[in-house]
């Protein structure tokens, strides 16, 4: 008898204490999260507060409705404004001049100036400018990014047929085509058929300093456009950032290896479309001259091209001969590097496939020396 009331004492005490030990947890957890009530999302916060299911981190203390993940390069205005009308901004794009003379007040005369970011940078290229502004992180509300040089004339181009074309086609990389008779052409590959839509081959036995050899596959005459006017999706401009070497401002040789950024295979989604084309004066204007050759000039060569030369005048430089010699022996000594440093990543990466190994093979068994 006397052992059960023992039994039955000690039940009642670890009762007693486990119901104070549960009560007093409680009563820390609900102090704990008056004082912190953000740290955790739980299932009856969410459902109170309409978490959407994804989010999980929080951002500091801030309540998610107000988190903004997203950036654009829109300006605002301080007042109620019409809006600037020109060949692009109407069309939901944002427009952005890179300056590398670093006269902004140059551009004020035109109407759509003001509608424009302007960043300027001494002496620099679009490549320098690309790489330190348009990080992917910053640019990911857009669809396409247009990174163009600034001797393009686009009276026949529509951005909104364009863009239409190469969602259609599935072009992840991809170029306007040159207008043969108005335009200094680099590459035949560039220049616009007149026939069909887009094209992505471009193939000529006769060897000239034009097509550059292209009886053969592979860059610059198959799965190529050239750096002057690329237009890159959201998912390629990702890999073409990573590409552009910061310290290699002119960019040269860099298209060549578009194809890795193409998300597969590169004859497929770069091309060059037809239908919507562009004339490329070839003014020369990093360094100071502004000399364009004999039957390169457009019938309408207005807009930017004209501009560049009347500030690239204004800063009273001569024909910069001697700077453009420079400059040129600067970009061909980065092409040296930039075609080192991916030699060297190449073999040094031991997990890295190059995925158009194989029809170089090819190429060269069709070929032998």
């Amino acid at each position: 008898m006397k052992l059960r009331l023992h039994l039955f004492v000690l039940c009642v005490i670890i009762i007693f204490l486990v119901y104070n030990m549960a009560n007093f947890q409680h009563k820390q957890t609900t102090l704990e999260a008056k004082s912190h009530p953000f740290d955790t999302v739980t299932v009856s916060d969410r459902d109170a507060v309409k978490v959407p299911q994804k989010a999980e981190a929080r951002i500091g203390y801030l309540p998610h409705g107000i988190v903004e993940s997203n950036s654009d390069m829109d300006l605002k205005p301080l007042w109620l404004t019409t809006s600037a009308r020109s060949k692009f901004l109407p069309e939901n794009f944002t427009a952005i001049l890179f300056h590398y003379d670093g006269n902004v007040n140059g551009w004020n005369d035109l109407p759509w100036s003001k509608s424009v970011i302007h960043i300027a940078a001494s002496n620099q290229t679009k490549w320098w400018f690309a790489k330190r502004f348009l990080h992917p992180a910053v640019v990911s509300i857009y669809q396409y990014i247009f990174l163009w040089d600034e001797d393009l004339e686009v009276d026949n181009f529509s951005p909104r047929r364009y863009l239409n074309i190469v969602r259609s086609e599935g072009l992840e990389i991809s170029q306007p085509g040159l207008d043969s008779k108005l335009s200094e052409i680099h590459h035949r590959i560039t220049v616009r058929k007149k026939a069909g839509t887009f094209h992505s081959v471009y193939f000529d036995r006769r060897v000239s300093r034009a097509n550059k050899k292209c009886s053969r596959e592979g860059p610059p005459c198959s799965g190529w456009v050239e750096g002057m006017a690329p237009v890159f999706s959201k998912s390629a401009w990702q890999c073409v950032w990573h590409l552009i070497q910061n310290d290699l401002i002119h960019g040269w040789g860099i298209d060549y290896k578009f194809g890795y950024c193409a998300q597969g295979d590169r004859t497929k989604n770069i091309g060059v479309v037809d239908s919507e084309f562009i004339v490329h004066r070839g003014v020369q204007t990093l360094g100071g001259s502004t000399i364009t050759k004999d039957g390169i000039r457009g019938k309408n060569a207005k807009p930017l091209g004209q501009k560049a030369a009347q500030i690239q005048r204004s800063r009273g430089r001569a024909p910069g001969l001697d700077m453009r010699t420079k400059i040129r022996r600067k970009s061909r000594s980065e092409l040296r590097d930039f075609q080192k440093r991916w030699d060297r990543a190449a073999r040094e990466d031991r997990t890295w496939v190059d995925p158009f190994a194989r029809s170089r093979r090819k190429r060269k068994n069709r070929n032998p020396q």
